[in-house]
């Protein structure tokens, strides 16, 4: 996924926004799943304006500039969504570490997987009582699902951690 599609669909959601207002929703929405910062967001919306994907609906005070979705943008992001599947590379340091697991001794292992168990449960918890604050909606709104997601693949790493180690300690006293 790319930042452009990310900036595209949060001003679908949100309507026209100012860099700094799309950089506060990304950082309370998408970048749960997909992380940038405000110095990647500000030269990405001149480029999608210079590409016509958005325009520069006004301009405020100390160069503050409002963007809208264009036409253009609205293709763009649909067709992203509908015709461009997702990249199935996957690259992940917590699977890397489960291939080396081995290279530890069984102790080192084991309490490894353990903290990684208890991070997973931070998370878990953060993502939980983000769902809980939403629980009041009466239809899914934007964001739900991945939430959904979010919350159901930290809860399966946090079981794996979790079983792995009890896996290896009980392999140690056999």
């Amino acid at each position: 996924m790319s930042l452009r599609i990310a900036l595209l669909g949060l001003l679908t959601v949100s309507g026209p926004a100012s860099g700094y207002d799309l950089t506060k929703l990304f950082e309370s929405s998408i970048n749960n799943a997909w992380q940038a910062r405000h110095s990647q967001i500000y030269p990405e919306l001149n480029k999608m304006a210079a590409d016509g994907l958005i325009t520069v609906e006004e301009e405020g005070p100390r160069g503050r500039k409002t963007y809208a979705i264009t036409d253009e943008g609205a293709h763009e992001l649909r067709t992203w969504l509908i015709e461009k599947g997702p990249t199935r590379s996957y690259r992940s340091e917590g699977v890397l570490r489960a291939f080396l697991l081995p290279t530890l001794e069984p102790h080192e292992a084991a309490a490894l997987l353990r903290a990684e168990a208890a991070s997973y449960g931070v998370r878990l918890a953060e993502l939980e009582a983000i769902r809980a604050a939403k629980s009041s909606w009466k239809e899914p709104g934007f964001g739900h699902y991945a939430l959904d997601l979010g919350i159901r693949q930290t809860r399966l790493m946090q079981d794996w951690a979790e079983e792995t180690a009890a896996e290896i300690e009980g392999s140690t006293r056999s």
